[in-house]
């Protein structure tokens, strides 16, 4: 039989699902191959998407016709908006999901989604001819052709579970490890090493005392992950709870340190640094009385609860004394332990920015491949991988994105410039450009692009245009409308703000901290009958609207910023240069620049090791 597609996905986590799925939706025959197609998107850690920079990566997602907001929204049992305290370039929106549902519907797009098809195997090896894929190998014996090949490997490539002394092959428990593809890329050339991480016990909600914890409640409000207009968490809305480690715990756990894989010397890969063990937490902050933890519900109608801060590789019976030294767990009864895994990865600055290797032609790589961790970092580069696979097999313009127009290309440039030392994560602090990427205007930012190469659909950007429709009619208002003491300031002083001495118009009180958009409308009349007449997604837009005005200084300071630093983005000087011929750089940079390969000069200035005055004379040499 003739088995030819024009895109194969390996894997169908987060990031497979995200690049099978824009393959397809971009008219690309896609084939997603899975080893189980019962555990499609399956969240291997904890049950939740989001949180800080990761929400604004979902958001990203969803604006530019990806799947992960929608299935995240109708899956969600809580939701939350996190730094709600700090500006909105802070703002992040989380959810935790029902685990199960989050599966289903994610197969319920995979299966109904045009040109996608599944098979449910093991790739074993990639066909290879004359540096370019041509397919690949399964374990049943099948061969596969393809134009373009995605690998979302996560952490099955010679994935390895420690639980104390014991150890299991495994790319997540009960699921088998994936072998070859490592070994046959190192023979191409490519770089790999290892990676761990690692996950808590999962425990019986009946044996805890949730008297002794404090509730943690989710949000209700309009917020929702997805632009598309629809009514997001129909499912049952349950809360998180709160606890805290003590003395005890810590004394349990310091005395079996002997026994855990991290400090044996049974674990020698990396691990993450900003999502500690247990055990490392009470090695690392010894001064520590208490550590916090988080109890999250994994469904609507199961008992079983993810412990959130209590990641472990210690044995079975240590895990259990150690939680049941805490109050409300004395009684704990745990459906399995916590465990760690290690598990291969490849140096990501053997990428190109559309997640292309550099080595074999037609050959993406996405997700914890690429030394990255979390569902949503994974998810992100799915989608960019995806979409530039369709675009190798059918034509057009690379698809990349830039640092000032998205965190996910904040996150690949940095993985294919400076590529990583630890499972990458991302924080807001790695965006230079936080005011312009928040989690309000990513479909501002990112649904045109998305239309333009044929993935988002029509529905989105009707939406977009009516949303700025709406928000330019009322910030016009503001900018236009005159507010005059005598009918005023009685109502700005119950506000908490200082009275006008003269008249002014309504943008300009907007701005003042203590005024809101909805409370000044309530001394309004005008502005409130301008407010009531926006169709749908109101309050979605009276935010939008609200950060615009009073961060538009802000916002426009930013953006000379970046549009300063995108001139050097435009400098042009892949295949330019033999580095090592040019003396005068620092031996640091030369090594780096060749190793790298910049596409531009302003990629160049991001390399580590590269100097301000390396970049000069690259400059000097370009006759700038």
């Amino acid at each position: 039989m003739n088995f030819k597609y024009d895109v194969i996905v390996v894997g169908a986590g987060h990031a497979g699902c995200e690049a099978a799925a824009a393959a397809a939706n971009m008219g690309s025959k896609t084939l997603l191959i899975t080893m189980d197609m019962n555990k499609i998107a399956q969240m291997s850690c904890n049950p939740a998407v989001g949180g800080i920079a990761k929400g604004q990566i979902v958001r990203e997602i969803d604006a530019l016709g990806g799947q992960m907001g929608i299935v995240t929204d109708t899956t969600a049992i809580q939701f939350r908006m996190l730094n709600k305290s700090k500006g909105p370039a802070m703002w992040s929106p989380r959810v935790q999901s029902d685990r199960a549902q989050f599966i289903l519907k994610w197969r319920g797009i995979i299966e109904n989604t045009d040109n996608l098809f599944v098979w449910q195997d093991t790739v074993t090896s990639l066909i290879i001819e004359n540096k370019t894929i041509t397919g690949v190998k399964t374990a049943m014996g099948v061969n596969f052709s393809a134009k373009s090949v995605v690998l979302t490997n996560g952490t099955f490539l010679n994935g390895l579970m420690h639980i104390g002394k014991t150890q299991l092959g495994g790319g997540r428990v009960s699921e088998p490890a994936s072998f070859g593809i490592t070994e046959q890329l190192r023979e191409f050339g490519f770089t790999t090493d290892r990676m761990k991480t690692g996950t808590p016990a999962r425990i019986d909600g009946r044996s805890v005392d949730f008297s002794l914890m404090e509730e943690q409640k989710g949000d209700d409000d309009f917020h929702k992950f997805s632009y598309l207009d629809f009514t997001p968490r129909t499912l049952k809305q349950l809360s998180c709870w709160i606890t805290y480690t003590n003395e005890e715990v810590h004394s349990t756990l310091r005395d079996r340190l002997g026994d855990s894989p991290l400090y044996n010397g049974q674990i020698k890969s990396i691990g993450p640094r900003y999502c500690p063990s247990i055990e490392t937490k009470v090695v690392t902050f010894a001064e520590k009385t208490s550590h916090q933890l988080f109890l999250e519900p994994e469904g609507e109608n199961t008992q079983e609860y993810y412990l959130n801060g209590f990641s472990s590789s210690l044995p079975l019976h240590t895990q259990i004394e150690a939680l049941q030294r805490i109050p409300a767990f004395r009684n704990i009864h745990i459906y399995r332990p916590g465990y760690a895994i290690e598990y291969d990865f490849f140096d990501p600055t053997q990428l190109k920015h559309t997640l292309e290797t550099k080595l074999i032609n037609n050959l993406f790589f996405a997700g914890q491949i690429n030394g990255t961790t979390g569902y949503e970092e994974a998810g992100g580069q799915g989608l960019i991988a995806g979409i530039n696979a369709h675009i190798k097999t059918q034509g057009g313009d690379e698809f990349i994105l830039k640092r000032d127009e998205a965190y996910i290309g904040v996150l690949i440039d940095d993985l294919v410039t400076k590529g990583v030392d630890e499972p990458y994560r991302m924080f807001t602090s790695r965006a230079e450009y936080r005011i312009l990427l928040r989690q309000d205007d990513a479909d501002a930012r990112l649904t045109e692009k998305g239309y333009n190469i044929g993935l988002a659909k029509r529905e989105r950007i009707d939406l977009l245009n009516q949303k700025r429709e709406e928000m330019n009619r009322i910030i016009d208002f503001t900018a236009n409308y005159s507010l005059k003491p005598e009918y005023i300031n009685e109502g700005l002083e119950k506000l908490g703000t200082s009275p006008l001495k003269h008249g002014l118009k309504l943008k300009d009180v907007i701005t003042r901290p203590q005024v809101s958009i909805d409370s000044i409308a309530e001394l309004v009349p005008a502005f409130k009958a301008e407010l009531d007449k926006i169709p749908n997604r109101k309050e979605e837009i009276k935010e939008a609207c609200e950060i615009i005005i009073k961060y538009d200084g802000y916002i426009k300071r930013e953006q000379l910023i970046a549009d300063k630093i995108s001139r050097l983005e435009n400098i042009q000087i892949k295949g330019k240069f033999n580095y090592e011929a040019i003396l005068s750089l620092s031996t640091e940079a030369r090594q780096k620049l060749t190793k790298i390969n910049p596409e531009t000069i302003a990629q160049a200035s991001r390399i580590p090791g590269v100097s301000p005055n390396d970049i000069s004379i690259l400059l000097v040499l370009l006759g700038r």
